[in-house]
């Protein structure tokens, strides 16, 4: 990423890397929530944390890109290693903990990066903004932290999503319990409701929860019209894995698991949610997805963009293209 972003500083460098990486094609168009993604293929959140890398990703062909999980103070994250591959099984195991430089840093970065798009009359690609609790902060306290990072980022991002669902902050998950999830999101909405023109507010869930829970949200998503849903994030589940993956991840021990492993309950729970909600909630599919086929699936189970995230480290940084010229 950083050998990219010293070609990518160069304009004509740039071209070149938008002309290999990127597929331009009207076909590819799609208006979800209010907004117009170029593509339906996106990064999501976990990748590029602190909005470092926008101008280099835009160039690889992203529809849109997830910064952060951001929270309101900087946090250095869980002890490394914490990022394990487990190759045979096209799956990551990690437990970075929100490592991120804080809302103030990150907003700065973004408006840099906003402003620039303007002067240069350019399309900005879509950015949608993570955001999270610190560590230290607890639960109870949660929504004034989610407050803190909605108003610093409001105009900054295109779209917010409310993560509750990373098993790397303890205690993190009890968030998507009903009553806890609505104080957060009544209160977000509260705030965007009074801005002369709301963003859209997303929720990302885990592919753990039972169907009862899976109703508890899609009543809730209703109850606070939320815009949309991110299903899923990483998993605790073990079971999908290889024998020889399943003794490596032991040994690694706890985090969240991705890739090819939670392809399948990602898309169980998409198509769950798009059936409770009767497709009126669009809904952004996570987990497992390296190809257009895998893109297309998640697609007819309902979900409206895709966003990649092990597929970009397996597949490489024709991931976004590739898709693409699968789905046409």
């Amino acid at each position: 990423m950083n050998l990219l972003r010293s070609g990518c500083s160069l304009g004509p460098v740039k071209s070149m890397v938008q002309q290999s990486f990127e597929l331009k094609d009207s076909r590819l168009q799609k208006e979800v929530f209010g907004l117009q993604f170029k593509n339906p293929v996106g990064l999501g959140a976990g990748f590029d944390k602190n909005a470092a890398y926008l101008n280099e990703l835009e160039a690889l062909g992203f529809g849109f890109v997830e910064i952060g999980t951001v929270t309101p103070k900087a946090q250095p994250g869980n002890e490394q290693p914490r990022l394990f591959r487990l190759p045979a099984d096209k799956a990551l195991i990690n437990r970075m903990g929100f490592n991120n430089d804080g809302v103030e840093v990150v907003a700065e970065r973004l408006l840099k990066w906003k402003n620039r798009k303007i002067q240069s009359g350019a399309n900005k690609m879509i950015i949608g903004g993570n955001i999270g609790k610190n560590k230290v902060t607890p639960n109870e306290d949660a929504w004034k932290d989610y407050e803190i990072c909605f108003t610093r980022l409001f105009d900054v991002v295109d779209y917010f999503v409310v993560n509750v669902s990373s098993p790397n902050t303890p205690g993190l998950r009890e968030l998507q319990e009903k009553d806890s999830l609505r104080k957060i999101l009544s209160r977000l909405q509260e705030i965007n409701q009074g801005k002369q023109a709301p963003k859209p507010l997303l929720l990302k869930i885990a592919p753990d929860l039972t169907n009862e829970q899976l109703n508890d949200i899609a009543d809730l998503a209703a109850e606070v019209k939320l815009s949309g849903l991110v299903a899923s994030n990483t998993t605790i589940d073990r079971s999908n894995l290889t024998p020889s993956s399943k003794a490596e991840s032991e040994k690694i021990g706890a985090g969240g698991l991705s890739g090819l492993p939670v392809k399948a309950r990602s898309t169980e729970v998409v198509s769950y949610l798009a059936q409770q909600t009767g497709g009126k909630i669009p809904i952004i599919a996570s987990g497992g997805i390296f190809t257009g086929a895998d893109a297309r699936e998640k697609l007819q189970a309902g979900a409206s963009l895709v966003q990649v995230w092990t597929g970009f480290i397996y597949e490489g940084p024709s991931i976004a293209k590739n898709i693409c010229k699968q789905l046409l």
